[in-house]
């Protein structure tokens, strides 16, 4: 087995400039945050509170070091050869790798799987230059906090680096086409979300299409209308990120060469449920093709891919793929939301229980925000599972297992839960959806 890649660290995006940096800057912006603004009120006293963001930055390096090396030890422990270098398809079999210390070198496979992953994707009249305007990428690697940051799209990833760079001083205005953040979210939730954020000082710009951008006198310049009444202003900024989404990364694979195929978006077309493309020998996970940009979702991807390679036999159950949003508070959410259900005109039910009536969160002071769980209304299955509060992303979890094994909210409602830990929420709102709860 061999892994072909071309950069200098194994990981991919999620590791090197995606998932693993930007969770260590929430984590470390959110106790810097914590520490200016609310040890106080907790009776820890600690003096003038300073940011060191060269030490923040080298925080964040250290966890992706540690990890991208780990990922090293695991190919020699697994006997994976990595080819250091960039790989194109000469045939349905043949890989030509340009090797990074120079040189070439052809690989002959069975069987090949694409998983190039993604990029972000440009915008019109933006020219990246990663200090001013910049990806995600810049944003994991700021020298200084701007005064003002303008981001453009209210998805994930420029909420995240909105909130990190918020945290640590930034103005932060967030510009969003859509009437409402975090696309895909339950609408209740995305609602809540906003609120919060806003109270956080992040302000927003929803229903607002961004139109054009310049460099002026040191500061970017990015004009906007309104969506709907075409109303124009200019906002100015000492850094805008772009945030509006990614596109799957298949420059150079030579592609056509093997009769590999993609759709009108760049995806890689997947032919069948053995994620083979159009040529059986290639097979195709990840970003690069069909589905939501998620490393989980790759990850399951590729494992099952492999195990149809080996056995015949793999599965990955997308309507049990998690999205996690890691602000604070966190959201969280899996399976259908309430529109979704409406428009495909399935009865449901909702039970819902908010953090302010959950005894581990008033204990730490931490109870903004509720669990939303949505059921069949004929037979109490789970449909979907909608979380905004503290540890979301980890409680989402509870969720997924039991939409996976076609549990009822009776099922999780019966099922003890430690006390007292945030779980509760998410046993008591199930306790709603089909009797009520007991402590609200």
């Amino acid at each position: 087995t061999a892994c072909i890649e071309k950069r200098d660290t194994l990981g991919g995006t999620c590791l090197n400039v995606g998932c693993i940096p930007s969770k260590a800057m929430l984590n470390n912006s959110h106790l810097y945050h914590e520490a200016k603004h609310n040890f106080a009120k907790r009776g820890i006293d600690v003096g003038e509170v300073k940011l060191n963001l060269a030490q923040l930055l080298a925080d964040k390096d250290k966890a992706v070091t540690g990890l991208t090396r780990g990922i090293e030890m695991l190919f020699k422990k697994n006997k994976v050869d990595w080819i250091k270098g960039a790989g194109t398809l000469k045939s349905a079999t043949e890989i030509e790798v340009a090797l990074n210390d120079g040189g070439a070198q052809t690989v002959a496979a069975k069987n090949i799987i694409i998983a190039t992953g993604s990029e972000p994707s440009p915008f019109p009249g933006f020219e990246i230059d990663e200090k001013q305007i910049i990806t995600s990428t810049g944003a994991l690697a700021l020298e200084k906090v701007p005064e003002k940051m303008i981001v453009i799209g209210g998805g994930v990833i420029g909420l995240e680096l909105g909130s990190v760079w918020s945290r640590l001083g930034a103005e932060v205005t967030v510009v969003e086409y859509l009437p409402a953040i975090g696309a895909g979210m339950d609408a209740e939730l995305a609602k809540a979300f906003q609120r919060s954020l806003t109270k956080q000082g992040i302000k927003f710009k929803t229903s607002t299409k961004v139109v054009s951008s310049e460099k002026k006198d040191g500061k970017v310049v990015v004009s906007v209308e309104g969506a709907k009444n075409g109303k124009q202003e200019s906002l100015t900024a000492d850094v805008v990120l772009l945030s509006v989404g990614r596109r799957p990364y298949t420059e150079g694979l030579g592609l056509e060469n093997a009769g590999v195929k993609v759709d009108a978006k760049g995806r890689i077309e997947m032919a069948d449920e053995q994620f083979r493309t159009a040529v059986s020998s290639i097979r195709v996970i990840g970003d690069v093709t069909m589905g939501p940009m998620l490393a989980h979702k790759a990850e399951e991807e590729g494992i099952a891919a492999v195990e149809h390679i080996t056995n015949g036999h793999g599965h990955v159950n997308y309507n049990v793929i998690p999205s996690v949003i890691y602000t604070h508070p966190e959201v969280a959410w899996v399976g259908k939301n309430e529109q979704q259900l409406k428009e495909e005109g399935i009865k449901y039910k909702v039970g819902s229980f908010p953090f302010a009536a959950n005894s581990r969160a008033k204990t730490i002071d931490d109870a903004e925000g509720l669990v939303k769980i949505i059921t069949d209304a004929e037979t109490d299955r789970i449909l979907g599972a909608h979380i905004i509060g503290p540890n979301a992303g980890e409680m989402i979890a509870e969720a997924c297992l039991a939409m996976e094994y076609g549990g009822s909210a009776e099922d999780v409602a019966r099922t003890c839960h430690a006390h007292p830990t945030m779980s509760e929420a998410f046993k008591e709102a199930c306790m709603a959806a089909y009797s009520k709860p007991i402590h609200f």
